[in-house]
């Protein structure tokens, strides 16, 4: 008996117990590695094995930390703070704390490996533990779960027994499974459809009961995935009953007593432009050609202020209140969640031809080299001339359509809106070459667009064209915001800039290393004022979409914030929001700044602690509002290519790592993945300074902007991930067959191929394609529904 304990390790019973080992980490006070634990326990080094086995048990329940560098601490002793975890595919998770979290400098972000969860789902607010000596890297782990974060979990209904339902999540990063006792009064959904549960009791490490809420069926619709994504991202949805009730006691239109005191601008014509599926229209415009040279231009705003007030002074705050929370509007191809109640969004404060508006004017002049004068401001009333399309204005303006001119002519004040806009053509001209001349960036890249049958199902999905009637209303909105933050700036009042810091120098030289596989002329030194000759040279060329999209990615991300630090995107040394207050609440704010600084009573400014926690939380949001828009665009691609497997494409290399390739289609903006093992018979090392894959043996090198040619081999909807494969390999790539290695990185780094030539997607990818994108499946043909504005930077 004692030589097998020899072996293994004292007996447990010579260890303390849990207990008492908990309790001589209390007593040390510090994070301590295995021996020095094996010291303070007098402990021979025979128990190292039998002590490892105890405080790896105690760290699987949570009562101990391990750390990097074989150190092991209690929890309690590490800083702990709260955030909210938003889950990885690699089981694994990101924590975002607040900028005011308490105990000093923090990252904004704290890595969670995945063996450190806690069983933490995505979007719970959790309680984590920065790991010590990296709490610049941004490494935890989670203590407990405060409070889940989803309500509702959309799953599959994997099988079904009787009353009962095992369902998996649609969301692959929960690492759960539900079980679902039928109400007497349900009818049975069938397998593999998507049902609605309501979390309730954990029932095993991986198992929770839960309660069915809907049934939604098959998820081939976009009605459907938009459902998901907006459960997904707790996007707001509906209004609580306050802010409705508060909605719903405001006038149909301005009263008598509301246009008291405002410049009439009702003689001029002002006009809005904006998508064909618009409805809520914040902005109008009008310019006028000066006699001495140069132009007056005329930005007016919604005065939403007017109407959505913050609480004090006896008045309810309820839409202020909502307006904060939601941040800024959230837009999806079939639907909208607004930040306003419909009433004003839509209605009271929409800038509707013909009808009169309250607004905030903005009246700029520019010399004829562009350069701005004084601006002046003034609250107003308005009755907009003419609702405007950017392709009707296209039509009209740069396509000297005949017929399009002739219809714009015909509405009551068409022929002097349509003279106003060819002086507004002329200003916009020397607005941009003004602007360019500063040093701006213009990122020209195409958004999504797609169309649907009457079904809602994806038939078709593409670039929407962008042209110089958007840009025109891009120039107008960054001309009135710089005006704007130039005067709330030397008025010296609190207000949130749009702020745009320079890119990391890091960034900058990894981006210029990516860019030598372009061709294109670089300067010797890497420099951010070089970028905007560098997307100069790629214009009109075949490389323009990859390097636009290469320079955007390495930009910082615009933030609010109270303090100025200029907006390098734009070469702005002042910028803000002002221009859409009907959908941003940074724009609500600047609204109210503006007005005070015209003397008028708006109650106290937030300024200080108050306004960056503000900023703070328009971030959050505006970000959680963008994970949506790229969450649906990779839900429609998916649905567009769910019924084209087989079928080949034109790609291009937008991206590589050490598991593979990812291409961007050329006819839609969808982007698929090559794996490593796809690649044919070779030991492939990614070069992540290069970013590029190359070939051991064959030389063979695979990089960024390259075209390749794919064949569409597998779509899975329920992780959004989409498969391709080549049809050919470059040059010199060696088409040996043979058994390829277990997967992972092997030989330093590299990954390994399977041999052989490059897989086919079955009998069909080499035939005729044998569905049209654009063929109807049932029912009219319908575009797709609102889509964010791209008009203000």
């Amino acid at each position: 008996m004692k030589k097998n304990s020899s072996k293994r390790g004292l007996p447990a019973a010579t260890l303390p117990d849990p207990a008492g080992l908990e309790q001589t980490f209390a007593a040390q006070a510090r994070p301590m590695r295995l021996d020095d634990l094996l010291r303070v326990l007098h402990l021979p080094r025979r128990a190292k094995k039998s002590l490892l086995d105890a405080l790896e048990n105690l760290a699987a329940e949570g009562r101990l930390a391990r750390l990097p560098g074989g150190l092991w601490a209690r929890p309690q002793s590490l800083r702990a703070v709260l955030g909210r975890f938003s889950a990885l595919r690699n089981g694994g998770g990101l924590v975002s704390l607040r900028r005011d979290a308490p105990g000093g400098r923090l990252p904004s972000e704290i890595y969670i490996p995945p063996e450190a969860t806690a069983g933490a789902w995505h979007q719970d607010t959790v309680r984590v533990v920065l790991t010590p000596g990296n709490a610049r890297g941004g490494t935890g782990r989670v203590l407990e779960v405060v409070e889940r974060g989803l309500t509702e979990v959309p799953a599959h209904v994997r099988w079904r027994s009787g009353r009962r339902l095992l369902c998996s999540p649609a969301d692959a990063r929960l690492p759960v499974e539900f079980s679902v006792e039928l109400p007497q009064d349900a009818a049975p959904p069938a397998t593999g459809t998507l049902v609605l549960l309501a979390p309730q009791e954990q029932l095993a490490a991986d198992l929770w009961s839960a309660r069915l809420l809907g049934n939604y069926g098959q998820e081939d619709t976009v009605a459907v995935q938009e459902a998901l994504v907006k459960i997904n991202h707790q996007a707001p949805r509906e209004f609580p009953p306050a802010a409705l009730d508060e909605a719903a006691a405001l006038p149909a239109g301005p009263t008598a007593q509301d246009l008291e005191g405002r410049e009439d601008l009702r003689p001029l014509p002002l006009v809005t432009i904006d998508g064909a599926d618009a409805r809520d229209f914040d902005d109008a415009v009008q310019v006028e050609a000066r006699p001495g040279g140069g132009w007056l231009l005329r930005v007016a705003i919604a005065d939403v202020s007017h109407y959505v007030r913050p609480r004090g002074r006896g008045l309810p705050g309820a839409l202020d209140a909502e307006a904060l929370a939601r941040g800024n509007s959230w837009y999806f191809p079939q639907s909208v969640e607004p930040m306003l109640p419909p009433a004003l969004c839509d209605g009271l404060c929409s800038l509707r031809p013909g009808q009169d508006r309250l607004a905030v004017l903005a009246e700029i002049p520019f010399s004829p080299a562009g350069a701005p004068g004084k601006a002046r401001f003034a609250l107003a009333v308005m009755r907009s001339a003419a609702r405007l399309t950017y392709d009707q204005v296209k039509a009209c303006l740069l396509d000297q359509d005949a017929a399009a001119r002739a219809a714009l002519e015909a509405q009551p004040r068409g022929p002097e809106v349509l003279a106003m806009l060819k002086t507004a053509f002329a200003l916009y001209a020397v607005l941009r070459a003004a602007r360019e001349a500063r040093g701006s960036l213009d990122f020209d890249l195409p958004e999504a667009d797609s169309r649907q049958d009457a079904a809602g199902r994806v038939v078709w999905l593409g670039h929407r064209q962008r042209h110089d009637a958007h840009r025109l209303i891009e120039e107008f909105m960054i001309a009135a915001n710089e005006a704007v933050a130039r005067h709330l700036r030397d008025a010296g009042l609190p207000f949130l800039y749009r702020v745009h810091p320079q890119p990391d120098p890091e960034r900058l030289e990894s981006l210029f290393d990516t860019l030598t596989a372009t061709g294109l002329p670089l300067p010797p030194q890497p420099t951010a004022a070089s970028l905007q000759g560098i997307l100069r040279a790629a214009h009109g060329t075949e490389q323009e979409f990859l390097v636009n999209r290469l320079c955007l990615r390495a930009m910082p991300q615009a933030r609010y914030q109270p303090v100025n630090e200029g907006h390098f995107g734009l070469a702005s040394t002042a910028y803000c929001h002002f221009t859409s207050p009907i959908r941003r609440y940074a724009d609500l704010l600047v609204h109210r700044a503006l007005k005070y600084s015209l003397g008028h009573d708006v109650g106290r400014l937030p300024a200080g602690q108050k306004l960056l926690r503000i900023g703070d939380q328009l971030n959050r949001n505006e970000r959680a509002a963008l994970a949506c828009e790229r969450e649906m665009e990779r839900r429609l691609g998916c649905l567009a290519l769910l019924p084209r497997v087989g079928e080949r494409f034109s790609g291009v290399v937008a991206g590589l790592n050490e598991h593979g390739l990812f291409v961007e289609l050329g006819d839609m903006p969808v982007e698929g993945m090559i794996r490593v093992e796809d690649l044919g018979g070779d030991w492939y090392q990614f070069d992540a300074r290069r970013m590029a894959l190359a070939g051991e043996h064959s030389g063979a090198l695979w990089r960024m902007g390259q075209k390749v040619e794919v064949a569409l081999s597998e779509v899975n909807l329920g992780r959004l991930e989409i498969r391709l494969l080549p049809l050919e390999l470059p040059k010199g790539l060696s088409g040996r067959r043979g058994r390829a290695p277990a997967r992972g990185k092997d030989r330093g780094g590299a990954r390994r191929a399977r041999g052989g030539k490059p897989r086919t997607a079955g009998p069909s990818a080499e035939a005729p394609r044998a569905r049209k994108s654009g063929r109807r499946t049932g029912g009219a043909t319908t575009t797709a529904g609102r889509t964010r504005p791209r008009k203000r930077p």
